[in-house]
Order: structure tokens, then sequence, then C-alpha cells
């Protein structure tokens, strides 16, 4: 019997996780997840996070928890420093450690585009520590609009503006619209109505870039009737002194910049630079096999393959290519054990969908488009399926159902570490 043969999965996403649990209990394989945070957590949900409707720990699951029972199965917590292929090595913040086969799965980071006040000062929505900051913000900034008589510092204190209209994008301003509209009025009764705004701003022509046409009309009109205001075709350029300055020369007051457009891989030190493309994606085979390497795989956002006919200029950054190409690459791995021909990744579109405010979504599929309550109820779904944990699919349900009858979900609290609080 050949000895068990040690993968190292770096990255604790949709795709690393669904190749560790495809692979559980397969003992010809020893698999550690490296990640640098000891949990999973569902990104698409972090907006409801970053707003108080949801706590935290609904989108969130520990490793260790989920590896429970599964022997081949072992987490390690440490973010990549280094990886030598030579040696079959990686580097952690916390130790090294060697293997036979290295996954990739690390995914991607927010893309300021080179400019650095907007990296220092706006709000990133990547992680659950940006959506618990962005909470913290928000409401932060509403405590000094209180405590202010000063109209124009009300108005700089009240205005939000969201750079980036995509689907996170979007789901943010229809939430922060209706939390206007049903609860900053009755928390905060001494700022007046409409002395903070809600701004959406994006370089293309239009909201929801990869929906369809249908969407994105939806998307415009529905937010257009909450208030909010839309600014298609531009361009943020800098941020300074709580001014949003746009590349039209315009400018807007506001104490709170939400960065919701663009990302970038993850950097892997230690991988030749010719194996890095755009967007420092990292160029794979048709099996997701690192070029001029015969152990080493990147999988979902951080992987740049265009041996899919269908997508020649590579995936989109999407979470179900990343479970597919996680499970794919599992199925393969065992197939390589047992010396059978591998299978080639080809995306399945299954569609997609976003929210736009309370009882209004859009979903397009290959081959229908709808809307309106009907696509929010499938929106809320889809959404509680992959949620890692019964108990976490319960709560998350339960104070959904709550907060939608109520329109005044209970969770605006502002908890900082003593540190945060401190730079405050």
């Amino acid at each position: 019997m050949s000895p068990t043969k040690k993968i190292v999965i770096v990255g604790g996403g949709f795709a690393g996780l669904n190749l560790a649990k495809k692979l559980a209990n397969h003992n010809e394989y020893e698999v550690t997840l490296v990640d640098k945070n000891n949990y999973h957590f569902f990104p698409p949900l972090l907006y409801q996070v970053s707003t108080a409707f949801i706590e935290a720990s609904n989108i969130s699951y520990p490793f260790r928890r989920m590896f429970q029972g599964k022997e081949n199965l072992t987490f390690y917590m440490g973010g990549l420093t280094n990886v030598d292929p030579a040696n079959n090595m990686i580097d952690t913040e916390n130790g090294s450690l060697a293997y036979d086969y290295l996954v990739l799965a690390m995914g991607t980071e927010t893309n300021y585009f080179g400019m650095e006040n907007v990296k220092e000062k706006a709000l990133p929505m990547k992680t659950i520590d940006d959506a618990l900051h962005m909470r913290n913000h928000v409401l932060l900034r509403l405590e000094e609009a209180v405590r202010t008589t000063n109209i124009r510092d009300q108005e700089r204190l009240g205005n939000v503006v969201i750079a980036g209209g995509g689907p996170t994008g979007v789901e943010l301003a229809g939430m922060l619209a209706e939390m206007g509209t049903n609860i900053v009025s009755k928390d905060y009764p001494s700022v007046k109505k409409g002395q903070g705004r809600i701004y959406l701003i994006d370089s293309g022509d239009t909201l929801l870039g990869p929906m369809s046409k249908k969407s994105q009309q939806e998307a415009y009109e529905v937010l257009s009737k909450l208030g909010v205001n839309i600014l298609l075709d531009t361009l943020v350029k800098d941020y300074v002194d709580d001014k949003v300055i746009l590349g039209n020369g315009e400018t807007i007051n506001s104490a709170t910049l939400i960065w919701a457009t663009g990302v970038i891989a993850r950097a892997v030190p230690g991988l030749p630079a010719a194996v890095v493309g755009r967007g420092r994606r990292i160029l794979v085979d048709q099996f997701n096999k690192l070029q001029n390497s015969e152990n080493i795989f990147v999988i979902g956002d951080q992987s740049m393959q265009v041996t899919d006919e269908k997508f020649p200029n590579g995936h989109p950054q999407l979470a179900q290519v990343a479970i597919q190409q996680g499970k794919l690459l599992a199925n393969n791995l065992l197939k390589m054990e047992k010396g059978a021909p591998l299978k080639a990744f080809h995306y399945h579109d299954k569609g997609s969908m976003a929210i736009i405010a309370k009882y209004k979504a859009v979903v397009d599929l290959p081959r229908a488009f709808f809307k309106g309550f009907f696509a929010w109820i499938v929106w809320l779904f889809i959404h509680i399926i992959p949620i890692a944990g019964f108990r976490n699919k319960g709560k998350l349900a339960f104070n959904w159902f709550w907060s939608f009858v109520t329109n005044d979900p209970t969770l605006r609290l502002i908890i900082r570490p003593q540190k945060e609080a401190k730079e405050r």
C-alpha cells in the first residue's frame, strides 16, 4: 500500500472548503486546510452584517467544528507567507508545512487601483472584520450627527457614498435606504429627514453590469424610488477630508465612503512571475493545475483558466465557479491515485440573482428572468441552503423573519475592540 499523501489547501472559502469536504474520509490523503481565520463565512451576506440586519455568527462557522469526526482532515491557522515549489513546502505566519499536493484557494482582496487615500479611509466589504467595522462606523457617524447642530456637518455625517454598482453595491444601497426610512427616523428623531443621502456610483453605464438588461433596469427603478442618488459613467478619483472627489471634478461631502468596486487576486510569494496573469490571477490548465507544475493546483477566484470554450477570457469570480472547481478537483485527485484519466473543468452557469430591497429582487436564469416578491423569496431560500450549520440556518431564518416583519432589527450595537475604540 502506498504511503498516505499530504494535501495542503490554502484558503477556506467556497473553493477550498468544498474541496476539503469532498476529500473527507478518503484516507489515501491526509488533508490540511490552512486559513488565517479559524472559521468559514458566507460572503454574499456580509452586507447584512454591516447594516446590523443579521449577526456575524449567522454566516460563520468554525473549521474545527466542521472537521469533527473526519480523521483525515485537519485545520491549521495561519496566513500564507511563501511557497517553496522546489522543496514542496509552504511558510505561514505560524510555521511551515510540507506537501505532496498544494492547492491555492485564497480568493481575492479589495483593489483600490493605486488610490492611497481611498485605501486608507474607505470601507471595504470583503471580510467579517470589514462588515463589523462598517457597522460601527455608520452607527458612530449617526451618533455624531445627533450631537451636532451644524446643518452641513449633519449632511456630511449622514451622507453615504457607495462606489460600485454590482450586486454588493446595489444590495448595500437598498438596505441602507430602507434603514433610513424605517429605523433612523425612529432611533435618531433629531436628525432631520433628508439630511443624509445615499449615493451609488459606478464607472459603467448601468447597475448590475454582468446581469440582464431587465435586472439592470429593475435595480435602477427600485433604488431610485427609494431615494438613492445613482451616478453612472462616473469615477471616484480620490477621498480627502471627508470629500469624495469624482472624475468630473465634482465632490460629495461624506464621512462614509464604502468601496464595493474592484478586486484583485491575493498575492502568492514564491511563485514565478510568468504564471501570474491579469488581475494577479494565476494561470492554470484545464484541470486547474499550475502551469509547468505537477503538484500545485489553483481554484476559485485566484485561478485564471482560459481553456473553457465558453469563457475564453477566464471564468467570472463567482461562488458557483469556486464550488464547482473545488468539487471537481477533489474527484480528479482521487482519480490520480487510481491512475484514471482526469476530467477537464467546464463551468455550468446556473444563473445569478441580486436582492434590491425588501420584497424586491431579480433572478437571471439561463432561459428565464423574474423579479419582485417571488424573486425575493427565491433569493432568501437559495442563500439559506449553503450556510454552514443547521443551527445557523435556523437562526438566520428567524432573524430574517423578525426583521422583515418589524422593520426594526435589534442588532444596532457599537461593539469595538479596546484598541479600535482608543483610535477613535
